[in-house]
């Protein structure tokens, strides 16, 4: 079940992951062709103006698209197989307060009508997280948040 459950929590990461990436490219396109548009019906400070901002908006999406590409090589480096009694990556922690799966920052995940966040390791929650067993404590904001179960 342990296995399954990371699984099918990867699988969610990577889709979102490529979804990123997906989007980021589509970005990418359409701000060349904004940019090329742009060069065939523009003239003085309108078209240098345009052609800027297309540019910027290429240079973010670039961004974007390699932030997305670095997750995704990152979490297929992950050997979900590994089993520990302490957090680390790759790891589900399911605590009083919520549950976290160690992976990659994706944000909410929802399986089995159970909410999961996607964090990473060096992520503020993820930090406190690390090395924790069962029954362990930790503060976050004020909030203690204590370990149920790591799997």
């Amino acid at each position: 079940m342990t296995i399954n459950l990371k699984h099918q929590l990867y699988s969610l990461c990577l889709k979102q992951i490529e979804q990123k990436i997906s989007n980021a490219q589509s970005a990418i396109d359409s701000a060349t062709e904004s940019a090329n548009d742009d060069t065939k019906s523009s003239a003085g400070d309108k078209h240098e103006t345009g052609r800027s901002m297309a540019q910027l908006e290429q240079e973010k999406s670039r961004h974007q698209l390699k932030e997305a590409l670095d997750l995704k090589k990152s979490i297929e480096k992950i050997n979900l197989q590994i089993q520990s009694a302490s957090a680390h990556v790759g790891s589900i922690v399911i605590t009083d307060k919520g549950n976290f799966f160690i992976l990659v920052p994706v944000g909410k995940l929802s399986i089995h009508e159970k909410s999961y966040y996607a964090i990473s390791i060096a992520s503020p929650i993820g930090i406190k997280l690390k090395n924790l067993i069962k029954n362990d404590s930790f503060d976050m904001n004020g909030i203690v948040y204590k370990i149920l179960e790591v799997l």
